[in-house]
């Protein structure tokens, strides 16, 4: 039997979002099992931006097939997931109605077909529509508190593309060359869409992805003037691009192999040194102390939901608890690894105090406080000279990743 055109993606999605909500799997993990049988570039986007959608606005999307059954039909229904695609095709990436029918219907073929085709037909018919901003789940809004709301207008749109220079001298000539923007020196924002590999200096090293306030933790050490550093964590190498470009002498560790050899072929397209290292960072030993010690720790990542809607729904307390214990356990091991005189950083691209603040308020170093000018405009320094972003920031230019920088002197 051959395939309705478009079928195919749709399985993927409804692979990718049980693997998402029933097994806690990332949305990039889910999708490259999920995917495989997708050749078509187009068709593998558009599964992506389905997935991507239905996460988004998940709460949402409930919201609007509770409305209309009778019956309220269990979370981890497939009629339920169905519909979720359905409307999500509709209402966001304005798929016509009998088109969303045709390539979905068939998904539910020996089930509730006719649910289905009732409950999406009966919203088509009231000319439904989403709020201008998601709703977050209640557990989200119970962490995030007076901040929720002004983050979850952030995250009607998947974010802009960000790229990181290895010459801030040349912000100006790669803004006109690419058609970007740039809100601070060695930074240009494109707009979503752009297909990197094609753009301008890629093949020559020129930039490399990187979200703004992803950037943020390397810059806060400045130059190096050949100085040693240690990125602990440091793959896939972004953190270790900048400093390198900035006159670091790097080492660059990891613990995982693959992401490792990753790291050494983006330091042999942008032409930048680093002496790389795959190691277990608690069991790893020093040669000898550095002058400067950059910790960009694993973390939940719930401040990269613009781009990883997932998060919102498969982190929760034991997650959170868990890589906070990692944490800590990795920011006494860094402190270790710095010399006296020397400069630390701790990152995490994460929304939680659990894994920023709390973290932070048991370091015994002497605090560093960031200063505005280190900063882009709009993004300010806490009251205790901490960097605390997330996505409503900077929401004229297409927002920001949510992130935790703290920086001592040893």
């Amino acid at each position: 039997m051959v395939d309705i055109p478009g079928l195919p993606a749709r399985r993927a999605v409804l692979k990718m979002g049980d693997a998402v909500l029933r097994r806690g799997e990332t949305l990039d993990q889910a999708a490259g099992a999920a995917m495989q049988h997708l050749r078509s570039g187009p068709d593998r986007a558009l599964a992506r931006a389905i997935a991507g959608e239905v996460l988004r606005w998940l709460v949402d999307l409930d919201a609007l097939i509770d409305s209309a059954t009778r019956q309220r039909l269990p979370d981890d229904a497939k009629a339920r997931a169905v519909l979720r695609i359905m409307l999500a095709q509709w209402l966001r990436l304005d798929t016509p109605p009998h088109a969303v029918i045709a390539t979905a219907l068939p998904l539910l073929a020996g089930g509730p077909r006719r649910l289905a085709h009732g409950v999406f037909s009966a919203l088509v018919k009231r000319a439904v529509a989403l709020p201008p901003a998601p709703a977050l789940p209640g557990a989200v809004i119970a962490r995030w508190g007076d901040r929720a709301a002004a983050i979850a207008a952030a995250l009607a749109e998947p974010p802009p593309l960000d790229l990181t220079l290895k010459t801030h001298a040349d912000t100006g000539l790669w803004a006109e060359r690419l058609g970007g923007v740039s809100l601070m020196p060695g930074h240009v924002r494109l707009a979503r869409g752009s297909a990197v590999e094609n753009l301008p200096g890629f093949d020559e090293g020129a930039w490399w992805v990187q979200d703004i306030a992803a950037s943020l933790p390397a810059r806060l050490l400045g130059e190096g003037n050949r100085a040693r550093v240690l990125d602990l964590c440091a793959a896939p190498g972004g953190k270790t691009m900048q400093l390198a470009a900035a006159g670091w002498q790097v080492t660059a560790l990891d613990m995982s192999a693959r992401r490792c050899e990753r790291l050494r072929q983006n330091l042999a397209r942008t032409g930048l040194n680093a002496d790389v290292v795959t190691a277990d960072a608690l069991q790893w030993d020093a040669p000898e102390a550095f002058d400067a010690v950059l910790l960009d720790a694993p973390c939940t990542a719930t401040g990269t939901c613009r781009r990883h809607p997932d998060v919102l729904h498969r982190i929760g307390p034991r997650q959170i608890a868990e890589m906070a214990e990692l944490q800590a356990q990795l920011l006494q091991r860094a402190v270790t690894f710095c010399k006296p005189g020397g400069t630390l950083v701790y990152a995490t691209c994460s929304l939680e105090q659990q894994e920023g603040e709390e973290i932070a308020s048991h370091c015994a170093l002497t605090p560093d406080p960031v200063r505005g000018e280190e900063l882009p405009q709009g993004v300010s320094p806490t009251a205790t000279g901490h960097v605390r972003t997330d996505p409503s920031q900077l929401a004229d230019h297409g927002g920001i990743d949510g992130f935790f920088i703290a920086r001592w002197r040893k």
